[in-house]
């Protein structure tokens, strides 16, 4: 079960939303309107995930942020807003968050970000990634003739990491304490980067990033 905590000024929106995410069998969501009680509800509910508001009184959405993962840094964060994100792209990103979201997402496109969130993607509109000027490891060119979508794959740095962790045998429970993660963390971007590559197991991961040049050694 995936727990959200929704903090938000105006009850209306998420009441809403938590119908809204409700909807999916797997999610469970949990209302409150004043940003003060986030830390405590979080401490008592041990929350995935939070949608925070960008603009609350008393406390805005990344001020937020910074206090509650100062306490639990695995915690995923969702900025949740109505405002226009492309004026706000450049905190967003430089901010230690998860992601964000519009509220004139539909349910699908709010879920989604949900998901990836815990699996530490980044769903984006094409307009904010063309933004985006950050180093990625890509596919050499003398990969290409392995598959023909070779060029569309990318691991990001954790990804990486943890790949190469694996490559020397070590438990997800050894990679989460080596690399500063929880072990639950681990297990989300495992199965995001099996997604990635289509396969379905440590070994076939470890052989297709291989052949794909994503990583020196296995």
């Amino acid at each position: 079960m995936i727990r959200i905590l929704i903090v938000d000024d105006h009850p209306a929106v998420g009441t809403g939303t938590k119908m809204m995410l409700e909807q999916e069998d797997d999610i469970q969501v949990d209302v409150i309107s004043e940003s003060i009680h986030a830390l405590e509800m979080l401490q008592e509910n041990g929350y995935d995930v939070l949608l925070l508001d960008l603009y609350m009184p008393g406390q805005n959405g990344i001020e937020l942020s910074k206090h509650i993962k100062s306490h639990d840094p695995d915690v995923r964060v969702l900025i949740y807003t109505g405002f226009d994100l492309s004026t706000h792209f450049n905190l967003l990103v430089e901010s230690d968050i998860s992601g964000f979201v519009s509220k004139t997402a539909t349910k699908d496109q709010l879920v989604t970000a949900i998901r990836c969130a815990l699996r530490e993607e980044v769903v984006l509109p094409l307009h904010l990634f063309k933004q985006l000027r950050r180093a990625e490891a890509r596919v050499n060119q003398d990969a290409v003739e392995h598959t023909e979508d070779a060029l569309t794959i990318a691991l990001n740095e954790k990804e990486q990491q943890i790949l190469n962790e694996v490559s020397k045998g070590y438990t997800n429970k050894l990679i989460a304490q080596n690399l500063h993660m929880s072990q639950r963390s681990v297990e989300y971007t495992l199965t995001g980067i099996f997604n990635k590559l289509g396969v379905r197991s440590r070994t076939e991961a470890l052989i297709k990033a291989k052949e794909l040049g994503l990583i020196s050694a296995v």
